[in-house]
């Protein structure tokens, strides 16, 4: 696979000055649309209000009845790190808030799929809630808020996925993408909506001098789970997004974090006081995420809500989890990347992947579809079969190619061809028969031909240019404290040649060199999943400059996006 590794290189058009930066931090953020200082404000004052989040107050005005009658309100999350960090925040900002009767329900994903099905409700209804707050879901929920309304129960639905043509009759919506929501931040995650409805909740129960006799909790210290379901869920990191990420991360670093999430970080190597966005995505996220794909998200959800003992056990049972998923996704990266190399993968055919193998878990599909979207530089889905006759698929997209609108627009031209589908621009879900895998195929591969040029199929990487100067600690952290980077605000990539003084495989598949770039120290460098040697005695590649920090030792090392 390592012709996958070679990519096109296009470079940014260089940034202006940015007072008070230097001059390669300035380009490096104004080629990402910042044009003034006051954009890179992370202070928690600057937020959007919620004003303008449209059902906040509705659904605030609902919680906060439930919480001064004492009834019972069951969160009903979803099955991956953001609404695992969503239903915690919610089970633990409630119980400071005064709730007394605070309990949650995760669908298996396996069982019952996702959201509020009708399923679910009839397993909400044997703790007799009075209220069901959906976090990260609900918004295509119709049949299941439906059924809740007709067993009495409230509905409160909180989410952020894009809504259909018809809405659920829920008591209250908060959603920034529903119809008619001026809110300007629409990439918030599940858990940024859940924060920013407990800001109205907090607010008016402060009105009404709920907190006369109670101590008034600090949201502001739940912001460590805003943080990490924020940079999981792989949302655009606008403003507002950054706003709450920086200061999640800040909390993280001064040791005020949930101690399960403390846990997963010290079982990572990752050393809490000097962790990043980075380390929330790939040492983090992760280990939450495998107990959804594997097991049940509630160790995760357990795991952020844990204290003591308790909290390292769990972190312990969730890094186990995520051994075991990486085993079997290798096992199925690897028949998906054999059953790649046989495509003639070309402009005129194969340019929307779907992939199956019965063996496959319905867990992990959605890690293969997204390594062979990055190989391929294609809109791919993998399938599992999911019993009874039913496939199963996890979509991943280019830009370019919004899958959820192509799911939509084929659901149209072939009735029946899909049983449901939901999702966002660059991720989502399907359920279709087994039978219909061939005749979706070719309408998927049909839809991609459709919308997807040439130039956006090329398989490229996006870099900064050369770095301005020779690679260097302090410059590696200037470049990391910047600003929380991730989707919508991608971390710098930098490109140059340089020579190889030694190379090796460590781990059976990464390529471990030491390079020399001609103007200081020779520098560590990783290529994950490269799995050979480079030939040659120079290698001309882009690449992130990281920290590696090690036994309390800290150096420069790149991380090779791709050869150029």
């Amino acid at each position: 696979m390592s012709s996958y590794h070679t990519k096109k290189l296009i470079r940014r058009e260089p940034g202006t000055d940015i007072s008070g930066y230097s001059p390669l931090v300035s380009r490096l953020l104004s080629s990402r649309g910042v044009q003034t200082p006051g954009q890179l404000d992370h202070s928690l004052k600057g937020l959007t209000p919620p004003g303008q989040l449209k059902g906040v107050n509705d659904a605030a005005e609902i919680v906060c009845h439930a919480i001064e009658a004492d009834s019972r309100i069951l969160i009903v999350g979803d099955f991956d790190a953001d609404g695992a960090t969503s239903c915690a925040l919610l089970v633990s900002a409630l119980s400071d808030l005064g709730a007394r009767q605070v309990g949650y329900l995760v669908p298996d994903r396996f069982k019952y799929g996702y959201g509020l099905t009708r399923e679910i409700v009839e397993e909400a209804q044997q703790s007799q809630p009075d209220l069901i707050i959906t976090v990260d879901n609900g918004i295509s929920s119709i049949e299941g808020v439906a059924f809740a309304n007709s067993l009495g129960i409230s509905v409160v639905v909180t989410d952020h996925h894009l809504p259909g043509d018809v809405l659920p009759e829920a008591a209250a919506i908060v959603n920034p993408n529903q119809p008619g929501c001026s809110f300007p931040s629409k990439h918030l995650a599940g858990v940024g909506v859940a924060f920013y409805l407990l800001s109205v909740v907090r607010s008016t129960l402060r009105e009404r001098g709920w907190f006369s006799e109670r101590v008034e909790p600090v949201l502001a210290g739940y912001l460590d789970l805003v943080a990490l379901g924020t940079i999981a869920d792989v949302v655009v990191l606008d403003q507002n997004n950054r706003r709450l990420v920086s200061e999640g991360v800040r909390r993280i670093r001064a040791g005020r974090a949930r101690p399960g999430l403390l846990a997963l970080l010290e079982l990572a190597g990752a050393d809490y006081r000097y962790i990043t966005s980075r380390d929330l995505a790939f040492s983090v996220a992760p280990r939450v995420n495998a107990a959804g794909r594997l097991s049940n998200i509630a160790i995760g959800i357990e795991c952020l809500l844990a204290s003591g003992e308790r909290a390292h056990e769990l972190a312990a049972q969730l890094d186990e989890i995520n051994s075991e998923r990486k085993e079997i996704e290798a096992d199925m990266r690897m028949q998906a990347e054999a059953h790649v190399e046989g495509l003639a993968l070309n402009t005129e055919e194969n340019i929307g992947l779907c992939l199956f193998d019965p063996s496959w878990h319905q867990g992990v599909v959605g890690i293969v579809a997204s390594r062979i979207k990055d190989k391929t530089h294609r809109p791919v889905i993998a399938f599992a079969d999911a019993g009874d006759g039913e496939l199963k698929g996890s979509a991943r997209s280019v830009q370019g190619f919004h899958v959820r609108d192509a799911l939509d627009a084929i659901a149209a031209r072939n009735p029946g061809l899909l049983a449901k589908f939901g999702g966002h621009a660059m991720a989502a879900g399907l359920t279709l028969s087994r039978d219909k895998l061939e005749a979706f195929g070719k309408a998927f591969d049909e839809e991609a031909r459709r919308v997807l040029t040439k130039e956006q199929l090329e398989n490229v990487v996006v870099s900064d240019g050369p770095l301005p100067e020779a690679i260097s600690l302090s410059v590696a952290r200037e470049i990391q404290e910047a600003a929380p980077w991730g989707q919508g605000f991608p971390e710098p990539v930098f490109d140059g040649e340089f020579k190889i003084a030694d190379q090796r495989i460590v781990g059976g598949r990464h390529l471990k060199l030491l390079l020399d770039e001609g103007r200081g120290p020779l520098v560590d460098a990783i290529f994950f999943s490269y799995g050979s040697l480079v030939e040659g005695h120079s290698i001309r590649c882009a690449y992130r400059l990281d920290i590696n920090h090690y036994r309390g030792t800290f150096k420069p090392q790149l991380i090779i996006e791709a050869l150029v």
